[in-house]
């Protein structure tokens, strides 16, 4: 609130709301102290192992054990630091200057290609089915990544020798992409703060396996960018459905490109609340309408 005085003994107030301002200040300053904190745990991981290792310099197998959790922690932070850059780009206004047609199966196919190895690690088998031919408008190294981290999120949280789905599907213009797990689901009051920057559902597992807690968001920044969205359905026990909603890109009979103007819905699908065919795919019939994940047809690994 400020005052400036006027002829014959008036003043004029004036008001301004610093509402909005102050928000995106907290939310800065709240950035700024969670890399901070983020960044301590690998550094100081890294500088104690360097001294245990230069400790015991004269025993080789002690220094091959603690230079392996170097390496770790080392990937760690590189991943970390990739991420908050790749986020800063998702927040700024051009983030999506230039847009394509990208073919849906390649994003899949390339997603996961990049998360093979891992899953095989933990005898997790990806299967991927649903429709084909589904193109979008966009920048197809983002929307791969945002495939990849929703994989890589299902990955970290199913237990071994289970499976992940990831299934393609188009309804009134929007394309579908669905990544379902057989995993430990989501508890109700966690669901909405799961796309939160830095936020974990499991802290001690999202460490064990190298998360960061930025992937989700990253994910959300992505969909957005693309006039998109990314929403959840999970119970615990049961496992979790993350669909990520697109604009579908088609051409007109005369060649004109048509892009539907939004893929947000008023409201979860049904499919996304109660995907009830999740963990049994090979079960659905065939003239029964299904979640985007299903049918399953053929398997990544």
């Amino acid at each position: 609130v400020s005052v400036a005085p006027l002829a014959r003994d008036r003043v004029v107030i004036l008001g301004r709301d610093q509402t909005a301002a102050r928000r995106l200040d907290q939310t800065r300053r709240d950035f700024v102290a969670n890399v901070s904190h983020e960044l301590k745990t690998p550094v100081g991981a890294i500088g104690l192992l360097a001294e245990t290792v230069a400790e015991y310099a004269d025993e080789p197998e002690v220094v091959a054990r603690f230079s392996d959790q170097m390496r770790r922690e080392a990937s760690r932070l590189a991943t970390l630091v990739q991420e908050i850059i790749d986020l800063s780009r998702l927040q700024e206004p051009d983030a999506l200057v230039e847009s394509t047609v990208v073919d849906m199966d390649g994003v899949v196919a390339e997603a996961v290609d990049r998360v093979r190895i891992e899953a095989e690690s933990h005898s997790i088998d990806i299967v991927i089915g649903g429709s084909h031919g589904l193109q979008v408008l966009g920048n197809e190294n983002l929307l791969t990544t945002a495939v990849r981290n929703l994989l890589e999120n299902a990955i970290h949280y199913s237990p071994d020798n289970s499976k992940v789905s990831v299934g393609l599907r188009a309804t009134d213009g929007v394309v579908r992409l669905a990544v379902v797990d057989q995993g430990i689901g989501i508890e109700p009051e966690a669901q909405d703060r799961v796309f939160e920057r830095f936020y974990r559902v499991d802290t001690a597992r999202s460490r064990s396996t190298g998360g960061t807690g930025l992937g989700l968001s990253i994910v959300k920044h992505i969909a957005a960018d693309h006039g998109g969205e990314v929403t959840l359905w999970s119970k615990p026990g049961r496992g979790s459905t993350f669909t990520l909603a697109l604009p579908q890109f088609t051409e007109s009979e005369d060649g004109g490109a048509v892009l539907a103007q939004s893929a947000h819905t008023p409201h979860t699908p049904q499919s996304a609340r109660t995907p009830h065919t999740a963990h049994t795919p090979h079960t659905a019939q065939p003239h029964t309408p299904q979640p985007p994940h299903t049918p399953l047809k053929r398997s990544a690994s």
